[in-house]
């Protein structure tokens, strides 16, 4: 279907776009993009692996952009007035959307696996394609994130995993809408909380989902979603939880600092399981990924034994280093209840938390201002630090009515430290200055892989 087909990515380097660009290339697509990142030169190791997988990469000007045979491939994000978008326009080029494209792949598999949920999407699908590699299954695999377990000197950047096309994992989208595209065959939902939609809004796309699948696997400790599961046909639906009654049931969890043990109760049976990974909401993350993979046929056994063996995402509670007793944890924070989870994670241990956040976009600031308020004056302690540079911002149209220095504010006027720092350099390096040993310092924010870059030169400055 896709050998000698041609596609052009616009915004190449993004989350959702490069591991897609993989797959295709993988499947022997002619591949191109651009991306204003590309041109900007930011994160340039990322775009250096593109290229060696055969991809064209261009200036983000029309250039790139010459053939009526070409499929132009962009995000929701992507505005009209893009050069590229203009050059697609003039010469009569087909347009898809990313999430229209990968819908169309999810959806001619045989065994489709799609995970949805506010928060732990990439993580779960890290773990099902994790769980289904190691027990033979040659999934492919599109994340949102580097999955550690497929990082190797040809594939540094491993978001995507290219396997049968008749095995198709991939995480599923609400922000925009567009997860009514996809027609799972297994269908897992984590939880339904804020973040770009009001909950009415994703009550209903998460239901319409969730329903549409041979098999549902919910998390049914979170409480929106165990209303929704009470909807669900109980014929097609696996439970999970963490201490309370489910088909698949944690106990007992014991923390360390980066993995976490628990007992994983299944009818009778009690099973010891430790992961890899740190924090209670990745033994949630477990359990739907456990439950996901029995509804595709894998032994639960099986399941269980290949789940210890995963190692995490890039940017998901990430030791980046340590140096004169502070450690430096880069993270994927960004809405509240993954906030939450990363705070809580951090706090089971002693030690300050000096946290530095880089909102990732003025419209989720609108949205979220109270929630995310809330969360850092409950989660935060009162010796912790927060810093806020201002958001995020490469290019388009966007208002700014709700900025980091109001989130500050709210936080400070409720009793907690908290800064605005407009600079993330000085923001960084405030915290490097306040840090002592025994603190912790965890960079949170998304849609900026520059993150990681900053993470990685707080620990050589506390070095030095």
């Amino acid at each position: 279907m896709l050998v000698g087909k041609r596609f052009f990515f616009v915004g190449i380097g993004g989350s959702g776009m490069m591991p897609l660009a993989m797959i295709l290339a993988g499947r022997g697509a002619l591949v191109a993009g651009s991306d204003r990142s590309l041109d900007a030169g930011r994160v340039p190791a990322k775009f250096d692996a593109l290229k060696a997988l055969g991809i064209a990469l261009h200036p983000q000007d029309g250039s790139g952009v010459v053939s009526a045979d070409q499929t132009v491939v962009a995000s929701a994000a992507v505005e009209g007035s893009v050069p590229d978008m203009i050059a697609a326009a003039r010469i009569g080029a087909a347009r898809m959307t990313r999430a229209e494209l990968n819908a169309l792949l999810f959806n001619q598999a045989a065994l489709s696996i799609g995970v949805a949920g506010t928060s732990g999407k990439s993580t779960v699908t890290g773990m099902i394609g994790w769980i289904l590699h190691a027990c033979g299954r040659d999934p492919t695999v599109m994340n949102g994130a580097v999955m550690k377990n497929f990082v190797a000197p040809h594939a540094p950047f491993a978001s995507a995993l290219v396997g049968d096309p008749a095995t198709y994992v991939s995480e599923v989208d609400e922000s925009d809408g567009s997860i009514a595209l996809y027609d799972p065959r297994i269908a897992v939902l984590n939880n339904v909380s804020l973040d770009h939609k009001s909950l009415e809004e994703l009550r209903t796309l998460f239901g319409d989902f969730s329903a549409k699948a041979r098999a549902t696997v919910v998390n049914v400790g979170d409480a929106e979603a165990a209303a929704l599961a009470v909807t669900l046909d109980r014929d097609r639906l696996t439970t999970v939880a963490i201490g309370r009654p489910a088909d698949l049931t944690a106990e007992n969890l014991a923390p360390e600092p980066f993995a976490i043990g628990f007992d994983l109760i299944t009818g009778d049976t009690r099973r010891r399981v430790r992961l890899a990974v740190p924090g209670a909401h990745n033994v949630a993350n477990a359990l739907a990924a456990i439950a996901a993979c029995v509804a595709a046929g894998v032994g639960l056994d099986d399941a269980v034994e290949a789940i210890t063996g995963f190692t995490g995402l890039r940017r998901r509670f990430e030791l980046v280093g340590e140096a004169g007793g502070v450690a430096v944890i880069d993270d994927f924070g960004h809405n509240p209840d993954k906030i939450a989870a990363t705070l809580a994670t951090l706090h089971a241990f002693p030690g300050r938390v000096l946290a530095l956040f880089q909102p990732h976009g003025y419209g989720p600031l609108k949205v979220m201002r109270r929630e995310l308020v809330a969360t850092f004056v409950e989660h935060l302690a009162a010796d912790d630090v927060l810093v806020l540079p201002d958001p995020v911002y490469q290019g388009g149209t966007v208002a700014r009515e709700v900025g980091s220095a109001e989130i500050a504010a709210d936080v400070a006027v409720s009793g907690r430290q908290a800064l605005h720092i407009p600079d993330r350099a000085a923001a960084a390096a405030h915290l490097v200055a306040t840090a002592r040993p025994g603190d912790r310092i965890v960079v949170m924010g998304a849609r900026d892989d520059t993150l990681s870059l900053l993470a990685n030169e707080m620990v050589e400055r506390l070095r030095g």
